[in-house]
């Protein structure tokens, strides 16, 4: 854990190459860990309980990003109900997602399209374009840690997600993501950090209440 962010600290390439060499194909079923397909109208790959977009997500509301998404947040919190929660949540993917670029969005949809076909390499290119452009824009690098993560270069999705929570340290998503990499690794501790972390920030994030639960028991024991 790393005091000063609060954050679980971020395991270095070697360890993880080492760990991912142990236990990469285990790997293989746990689909693009944060924001699988962060694009509006993608399904995902395959059934999971990772956290991902909706399929389709409401039009960004207006004015200033930053206010709107701490009113959001706040509404989350306060979601008194699953439902109300899920519309809250679309809401913040939807002001992720949004992007002043046009550029910025028509690689964003080429993107899609690379990882409809499954060309992981072209998306990454793709990527990697987008990030340089619009360095501040979030979803860019969280998109390029999927990828990352699909193309088992786990180092490189770490990084990516480092990147996510540097701009934006309330990104469950990429909190879940980083929780199952160090789950995935065996880094129970840490993973247990990062899936508190999410929960904190969306408390009727599913599936995250049970993995919290789980982990605890595993790491801190139940209590007597």
């Amino acid at each position: 854990m790393d005091r000063r962010s609060g954050y679980p600290r971020l395991t270095t390439p070697r360890r993880l190459a080492a760990a991912a060499t142990a236990r990469g194909r285990h790997l293989a079923c746990a689909l693009a860990f944060v924001v699988a397909l962060a694009t509006p109208g993608v399904a995902p790959a395959q059934d999971t309980d990772w956290v991902e977009p909706p399929a389709s997500v409401p039009k960004a509301p207006r004015g200033d990003p930053t206010r709107n998404l701490d009113m959001l947040f706040g509404a989350l919190k306060a979601a008194p109900d699953d439902t109300t929660a899920k519309a809250v949540e679309n809401r913040i993917w939807a002001v992720w997602l949004a992007s002043d670029s046009d550029t910025v969005n028509l690689l964003m949809a080429r993107t899609k399209a690379a990882l409809d076909k499954d060309d992981h390499a072209l998306a990454l290119r793709l990527l990697d374009a987008i990030v340089e452009i619009r360095p501040q824009y979030v979803e860019g690098w969280n998109r390029r840690a999927t990828v990352a993560f699909l193309r088992k270069d786990y180092a490189g999705a770490l990084a990516d997600l480092r990147q996510v929570l540097r701009r934006e340290p309330r990104h469950f998503g990429a909190l879940a993501g980083l929780g199952t990499i160090m789950q995935e690794i065996g880094d129970e501790t840490n993973a247990l950090a990062a899936f508190r972390k999410a929960l904190d920030i969306n408390p009727r994030l599913k599936g995250m209440a049970d993995k919290v639960r789980t982990l605890t028991d595993k790491v801190e024991g139940r209590p007597i």
